[in-house]
């Protein structure tokens, strides 16, 4: 008698999920929300204990946050990210402020640099967002020379930002196959990535709030700006979308520390510095 061979699971398209990512990133307008985030990538800086004259990738950087924040300590820094509007963005502020930062449109999956070539790479709540995990923890330890530190911001599955896309993942679920962001905010995941390329890990937990003038102004702003909500109310019907928006608001309100009717919401991040081997 024959065995019976249950068909395989078919292969993740890495491409495909990617490509609609990038479409995902590029609504909207993620400045908007992205600027309000700049301490996350000051405290990084100042966990990377970052040196003048130290050369800096910051890998998906977004509107430059943390470019910003090395730029400020002198460093030489290379600013990346594969949504060309957000450069732009981190361009303009980098101008305003004087700072000399070079943008470069990259994907994380495949930094077009040489191995070792920066004191430090670092990404503040943004490579966690690749499809293919194991390859962008790969290319940013290459590109970090030995004994070089790797600085990185993830927000953990539990945080506020954790539940927001488990929320919507509940009306639109992910692909099947892709491994949730939230996992680079676990320690078991980041040793899973770097691995035998890391020589130490340090991880804090640190908690950035949200501070809005309501859960309903919170969510506003973010169905308008940020991204992948964005794209993920376009895709509901009308019904749909009223469910959604109820679900984030009382998602929100359940965060909400304030009692005068604003919303306070804390969401828990790890920071985290590897030094490469």
């Amino acid at each position: 008698m024959s065995a019976i061979i249950s068909p395989s699971t078919p292969a993740v398209d890495l491409a495909a999920v990617k490509n609609k990512q990038q479409l995902a990133w590029s609504a909207g307008d993620y400045a908007v929300v992205g600027t309000t985030l700049q301490i996350v990538g000051e405290s990084l800086c100042e966990a990377l204990d970052l040196r003048a004259g130290q050369r800096v990738l910051d890998v998906a950087a977004g509107n430059g946050n943390a470019t910003l924040a090395a730029a400020r300590r002198w460093c030489d820094v290379v600013s990346t990210d594969y949504v060309p509007s957000l450069l732009e963005h981190g361009r303009a502020r980098a101008s305003a402020d004087g700072l000399p930062v070079k943008f470069e449109q990259a994907d994380a999956e495949n930094l077009p640099y040489s191995d070792h070539s920066f004191d430090v790479v670092m990404s503040t709540f943004g490579v966690m967002f690749t499809p293919d995990q194991d390859k962008a923890a790969a290319e940013m330890a290459r590109a970090c020379k030995p004994g070089g530190r790797i600085g990185l911001a993830n927000w953990t599955p539990a945080s506020f930002v954790g539940q927001i896309f488990k929320t919507m993942g509940k009306y639109l679920p992910p692909p099947a196959g892709v491994k949730s962001p939230a996992l680079w905010g676990t320690e078991e995941r980041l040793h899973e990535l770097f691995g035998e390329r890391l020589e130490s890990i340090e991880i804090e937990r640190r908690n950035f709030v949200f501070r809005y003038h309501s859960a309903n102004h919170w969510l506003e702003v973010f169905r308008t700006y940020y991204g992948p909500m964005h794209k993920s109310f376009g895709a509901l019907d009308a019904g749909k979308q009223e469910e959604l928006a109820a679900d984030l608001v009382a998602l929100a309100e359940s965060f909400n520390r304030a009692t005068d009717g604003t919303l306070v919401a804390p969401s828990e991040y790890i920071e985290v510095v590897i030094k490469c081997k």
